[in-house]
């Protein structure tokens, strides 16, 4: 029946009606995923969640507050101190920055406006540092929704005419660190995918040995691309999916590195087919019947297990599974209808020099993996023993991972302007006028709860009161720390310990250092609740998949260790060659998934076709004919994978940067260590006990000489 629904996908005629619909679909998909900057919403705002202090604050402060409002500082600078001639610039500059498109009514606070103010008695914060060297200007844009997408051009307007001769000038605050973000990523994307494709097409190359083979799933990796893009686009449009740029970089990464994986399996199949058949039409009849069951499963576990991340409580992270689902959904049935149409329509030749022919043995028989296994199963206990002893020795190094957060500045590669404006102003002793701890209560306490947050250390002074109706009021104190530290958020939680003691005020605290503590709170929340969501889930996938209970435990254990071990060395990796002391809270969770999901892939393609060999061999011999027909193809797929998120690295994100390095390295261990020797160890091992409690190959284990009677003689030897 399966074969009989294969045939027809690739058959004489409906191959060409799958190139015909393939076509069709990529131009409209791909045009509608041009647009998808258009929705890309990169606000701070929608990654937290909605029971988060920080984000009530927020929507009570929805009427009084513009939550659109972008506070940006130009930050001045000079070694020898600032001159009234300095002083006198910067007010020339506010008055060009007052006529930019987009910089709100509230006006332009300069040094010198702030002392006239001061001087009035007015409750403005100083600008300009106790030593002269270090001042700034404070302004707000307001470009309404997603306007943050729109400060590049007006900061770098601000930054031409802001010069003065021997000043440094930076643009800071929260509208210097978005353009500084845009900026950095806004040709990275297709840097990224051009990257990416290279570094895939070397491989395949290698792979293949063909000057040819290599266009079919680099072409069909493409599609897929376009493909998601334009899906993701109408689910953002009319679904309200949030898509930002690290959901775009990621979706185009695992799209191109799952798609040439599949490709690699089922191209591996077909050829093994094409030896077996005389008919191509046939051989891939049977291929796709015999290569599609572990492809669907492999992308059905990544699909499940990404979705699962919509029980995250960060917005963020919640839209990511969705984004990333899509993509890879799209190129499953990309790599199962347009691959093998195309294949089918091009003949044996796409494998020139090497065209697999009619009756011709099999390679891989007396392949590097058919060594591998005949010297696996004279002592399979030993290997599989001394195999995960030394994953267990690796996991080691995750007491060095501390994912207690990111600084702002620890958060990029690159020292941005908007980095060294914040240097300047926290270095010279300077009050961040955009970082500020906001408190919600209600009017008739406000006097309880300024005097309860007296005693609270870092606060500056607070502003006047904020009449909001209904019986609520607010003001803000100025913090003079970076908003994603530690000592920031120690400020937050001692604010609303002391502000929650007052009675019947219902005091609400938040502000941007509380958005990134109540971010770090959320994502270690999921850390807890979403890995064991996933692990029940792959288990479940094994357990329908192989019909076992044994082999899926053993498999999901495997794929666990390996897990550990990955982040262990990455720990290492990041602390003793990268410099990075922490991690973001969200990176063992989004490493977990990627890990788990994509590593059980691996362990899937080998083990359906073990259960496939054992119906026939037995499970000892089938394990070892199932490594050595699969060994080359996963080693393949695992370095295509691994490059592909790797290219993760050449991005100016610390996040990035580890997640790509710590999947990229858990992919090799996967492919190299669990999969060809620690899997296949256990089967040798354990024999038909994996298939428990099903009836498979309750016949009795093959034999050592059975083994040995299969083993090829260069393996043997």
């Amino acid at each position: 029946m399966h074969r009989q629904i294969a045939g027809k996908l690739t058959g004489p005629v409906t191959k060409w009606i799958v190139l015909g619909m393939t076509i069709f679909l990529t131009a409209g998909l791909g045009f509608l995923g041009s647009k998808l900057a258009d929705v890309k919403n990169n606000e701070a705002s929608s990654w937290l969640p909605g029971n988060a202090e920080a984000t009530k604050v927020s929507d009570e402060l929805s009427s009084d507050v513009d939550p659109n409002d972008i506070p940006t500082l130009v930050v001045y600078h000079r070694d020898s101190g600032l001159t009234d001639a300095d002083f006198a610039a910067m007010d020339e500059s506010a008055a060009k920055i007052m006529k930019i498109d987009g910089v709100t009514d509230e006006g332009v606070l300069t040094p010198n406006a702030a002392r006239a103010l001061q001087a009035e008695g007015k409750n403005v914060p100083d600008l300009v540092s106790k030593d002269g060297k270090v001042a700034y200007v404070y302004f707000t844009f307001n470009f309404g929704k997603d306007g943050w997408n729109k400060t590049p051009e007006p900061v770098d307007d601000i930054r031409d005419f802001s010069k003065i001769d021997g000043v440094d000038v930076y643009v800071g605050g929260f509208g210097g660190q978005a353009s500084d973000f845009i900026e950095s990523f806004e040709s990275s994307h297709l840097t990224l995918i051009l990257i990416t494709f290279a570094v895939v097409i070397l491989i395949l190359i290698f792979t293949y040995r063909s000057p040819i083979l290599w266009l079919l799933p680099i072409l069909s990796a493409a599609i897929a691309n376009f493909m998601a893009g334009g899906m993701v686009y109408l689910l953002a449009k009319y679904a309200d999916l949030v898509v930002n740029d690290q959901s775009q970089y990621i979706l185009s990464i695992l799209v191109i590195g799952a798609g040439t994986d599949y490709a690699l399996l089922l191209v591996a199949r077909y050829r093994e087919e094409l030896r077996r058949h005389e008919d191509r039409h046939e051989a891939m009849a049977f291929a796709l019947h015999r290569a599609a069951p572990a492809i669907i499963a492999s992308a059905a576990t990544v699909v499940i297990g990404l979705m699962c991340l919509a029980f995250a409580d960060l917005n963020s992270t919640a839209s990511l599974g969705p984004v990333l689902a899509v993509g890879v959904a799209v190129t499953l049935l990309v790599m199962v209808t347009f691959l093998p149409a195309m294949l089918v329509i091009l003949g044996r030749w796409i494998f020139w020099p090497k065209r697999p022919q009619f009756g011709t043995p099999e390679p891989t028989q007396s392949g590097l993996w058919a060594r591998m296994g005949a010297r696996i199963s004279p002592r399979p206990r030993a290997v599989w023993t001394v195999t995960a002893a030394l994953l267990v020795v690796a996991c080691f190094g995750l007491f060095k991972l501390d994912a207690s957060g990111l600084t702002t500045e620890n958060s990029v590669t690159e020292k941005f302007d908007s980095i060294k404006a914040q240097e300047l102003v926290a270095d010279h002793g300077l009050t961040d006028s955009t970082n500020t701890v906001q408190v919600v209560t209600d009017t008739d306490s406000i006097a309880a709860v300024q005097d309860a947050l007296g005693g609270v250390s870092g606060l500056g002074n607070p502003s006047d009161p904020t009449d909001l109706g209904d019986g609520r009021s607010w003001f803000e104190y100025p913090i003079g720390l970076d908003m994603a530290s530690q000592s920031a958020w120690d400020i937050v939680e001692d604010t609303r310990d002391a502000a929650h003691g007052v009675d019947g005020a219902d005091t609400l605290v938040g502000g941007s250092a509380a958005f990134y503590l109540d971010t770090k709170v959320a994502a270690e929340r999921d850390n807890k609740v979403i890995i064991p969501i996933v692990l029940l889930v792959v288990l479940l996938i094994l357990v329908v998949l192989l019909r076992a209970l044994v082999a899926p435990l053993i498999l999901l254990g495997t794929v666990v260790l390996s897990f550990g071990a990955a982040m262990g060395l990455s720990a290492l990796l990041f602390t003793q060659v990268f410099g990075f002391e922490t991690t973001d809270p969200g990176f063992p969770l989004f490493a977990f998934v990627f890990l788990v999901a994509l590593g059980v892939d691996y362990n899937i393609f080998l083990m359906t076709r073990v259960r496939e060999e054992t119906l026939h061999n037995g499970t000892r011999k089938g394990s070892l004919i199932a490594l050595s027909s699969t060994g080359g193809v996963i080693t393949s797929a695992g370095l295509v994978l691994a490059a592909t998120f790797l290219v993760l690295a050449s991005l100016p994100l610390v996040f990035l940067v580890q997640l790509g390095t710590a999947v990229a390295l858990g992919v090799l261990l996967d492919t190299m260590i669990v999969r060809s020797v620690l899997v296949t160890a256990l089967n040798l091992d354990l024999g038909s006990k994996i298939w428990w409690p099903s009836q498979l190959d309750r016949g009795g284990p093959v034999d050592a000489g059975e083994i040995e009677e299969w083993a090829p003689e260069s393996a043997r030897s």
